[in-house]
């Protein structure tokens, strides 16, 4: 069989797209059996976060995350108590600092990022199942280091970037863009200091960068616990106070 020079370019342009694959696949399983495995992943059924933030104020933050899609955010600032929570169907919120003191539903937009969150084992877990997709877009640069690069094309369209450590394969930076309203909403997080939780490790730092805004924030978690009980009805928004 004689191949053309348009045959053998299509035949290279395969092997390529299957080689490219087969690095992505390799790179997710390895980045899951850092984080502790996938069995140990998902017998994680709760998560409790507590921690502080710094966004050109001291906060104390604490999330409550549940499977299957379940969370909920509390950020207290001087008293007062800001909450989002999505409780696998329907966003609300409670926002002090603007006035408002009852529930409210949020817009599907501005749910974008909670609901995202909402995945407790994230987008790499069974991505393909979800409907992502997981692209290896070679080495990149974090900070003068060498990583890994993944693309992972969400179900809804949005787009992460994994930056991934080459000696540990835990993810070190996230790039994230949302395209929301007809534009590009930007934003970066700078991962580290894992501690193992019940076999799994979590980032215990972030900072994270808003690039539409520029808006920054230090969060530094102090614990987390997970498996203790949470009721359904944590996450459920509650009636309108008289």
């Amino acid at each position: 069989m004689r191949l053309t020079r348009a045959g053998v370019t299509g035949l290279f342009c395969l092997l390529a797209i299957a080689v490219s694959a087969q690095t992505a696949d390799e790179l997710v399983a390895k980045n899951l059996q850092a984080r502790g495995g996938v069995d140990k992943i998902k017998a994680v059924n709760t998560v409790k976060k507590n921690g502080k933030a710094y966004v050109g104020i001291n906060a104390e933050v604490s999330q409550e995350q549940k499977r299957p899609n379940m969370i909920r955010v509390d950020v207290t600032v001087q008293g007062m108590t800001q909450i989002q929570a999505y409780d696998g169907s329907v966003s609300w919120q409670i926002s002090p600092f603007q006035g408002r003191k009852d529930a409210e539903f949020m817009g599907e937009d501005d749910a974008r990022d909670l609901v995202d969150q909402a995945d407790i084992d994230g987008p790499l877990v069974d991505y393909q199942a979800k409907g992502n997709k997981v692209e290896y877009l070679g080495h990149d640069l974090v900070d003068g280091d060498d990583a890994y690069k993944l693309r992972v094309i969400l179900k809804n369209g949005d787009i992460i970037y994994y930056y991934l450590d080459p000696d540990t394969y835990l993810e070190i930076k996230k790039e994230i863009q949302q395209f929301i309203r007809g534009s590009v909403h930007e934003s970066e997080q700078l991962l580290g200091a894992y501690k193992q939780v019940a076999g799994v490790y979590y980032p215990y730092s972030i900072e994270s960068t808003n690039k539409s805004t520029g808006e920054h924030a230090r969060f530094k978690i102090d614990a987390i616990v997970v498996n203790a009980p949470i009721e359904d009805s944590f996450f459920k928004m509650p009636p309108a106070k008289k």
